[in-house]
């Protein structure tokens, strides 16, 4: 079979920093290696600056900060749909069911090609925490479910995140489709680590935590806060990086002040620079990253592929495959129950270690793999058509 044109919708993209935007990157640069004639079409960001060896087709779009955290799609502009009209895809992979699916479905009316959507988020949470009237959350929560149940095949990233596909009305099949990342197995070089722990004044005798993602109050940061101030409360030094950017930004630092943390918690703002930020993981002893919100949590195998192990909640979508005490830690949703699994943790650095060591065997998977199965599977589903 002769390669092919994909599409991939979503509705972020560098600058703008989130896993489905990482997402989106690493299946465009990676299909891209497999010689297919890929297009990123996302929405227009006034500082973005596309250099990529493949297409990103930018269309106009509004702001949404306050909302959801990046800019909006306007996916009925002519131009836009003229110009999408021409690019002949053969399929087109849908990452976020609000824009870019009403896109992709007005593109559809004309020139039928298979449609996959994958579904990252648990977006039945996410209105029930951004829509407090009833009836506009439930017409929302319906637009959701029209926009999965349009689409030729439904992709999850993990099988929790089907169930909670499911309580937005959706009951048809779906394949799980696991992210990955893009960080090589290993730690970054002594060098680095060294320069970083100067940098910052970090003691080996004193634990590193580690949070990375958008700054939204949603990914559960008042609970990591929370539990940091018990922490320091029981007597147990420590250092933290909090490393994004976001709408809660500010609000979440004046947080830490007020909780009395200012000494103990760094908030860098966004780090674009994917080998130093790995080199934060490399320090990094316990990965933070409670959120009940994420479906998969790339940052988890981005900790993971530096040995580095995860405190999540237990029964969250991001906890999927941990084991407590075996390859990541697990507690309730509550900060008692955090800082008592942080506190058990560190006090014994040894099992740590294995725990890391554990989580690198176990949850790592690269971006290679996991677009190949991917591309595996677009071929056989033209191959069908």
């Amino acid at each position: 079979m002769k390669e092919f044109s994909v599409g991939l919708f979503n509705d972020s993209f560098p600058p703008s920093i989130d896993g489905v935007a990482q997402t989106v990157k690493n299946y465009a640069e990676n299909l891209h290696k497999k010689d297919c004639r890929v297009t990123v079409v996302t929405p227009k960001y006034r500082d973005a600056q596309d250099n990529y060896p493949y297409e990103v087709f930018r269309y106009p779009s509004i702001p949404a900060s306050s909302l959801v955290g990046y800019r909006v799609g306007v996916p009925f502009d002519p131009e836009t749909l003229l110009q999408l009209h021409k690019k002949k895809f053969d399929i087109m992979h849908i990452h976020a069911p609000f824009a870019s699916s009403v896109l992709v479905s007005t593109l559809n009316h004309r020139h039928r090609v298979p449609t996959v959507l994958t579904y990252h988020t648990k977006f039945d949470i996410d209105l029930e925490k951004r829509i407090t009237n009833t009836a506009f959350r439930k017409l929302a929560t319906e637009f959701v479910s029209r926009n999965v149940n349009a689409v030729d095949e439904v992709w999850v990233v993990t099988e929790s995140c089907g169930e909670a596909l499911h309580n937005i009305g959706y009951d048809g099949p779906y394949r799980v489709m696991e992210n990955g990342t893009d960080f090589p197995k290993g730690v970054a070089s002594p060098e680095a680590v060294v320069a970083l722990r100067e940098n910052y004044d970090l003691r080996e005798d004193v634990p590193v935590f580690l949070f990375v993602g958008r700054l939204m109050w949603y990914k559960n940061l008042k609970l990591i806060l929370d539990s940091l101030k018990l922490v320091k409360d029981g007597g147990q030094p420590f250092r933290a990086f909090i490393i994004g950017e976001g709408y809660d930004a500010p609000a979440i630092e004046q947080y830490s002040v007020e909780l009395g943390l200012e000494n103990e918690v760094t908030f860098t703002g966004p780090i674009r620079d994917r080998e130093y930020l790995r080199t934060f993981y490399s320090v990094c002893d316990l990965f933070l990253f409670p959120s009940t919100y994420d479906t998969c949590g790339i940052v988890v195998k981005e900790a993971a592929a530096c040995d580095c192990p995860s405190l999540l909640v237990e029964g969250s979508c991001a906890a999927e495959g941990v084991i407590h005490r075996q390859n990541g830690f697990l507690a309730k949703e509550e900060a008692a129950s955090c800082a008592a699994a942080i506190t058990d943790a560190v006090n014994d650095r040894r099992l740590l270690r294995q725990v890391g060591v554990r989580a690198g065997e176990s949850l790592y998977l690269s971006w290679e793999d996991a677009v190949g199965r991917a591309y595996d599977r677009y071929r056989e589903i033209l191959e069908k058509k």
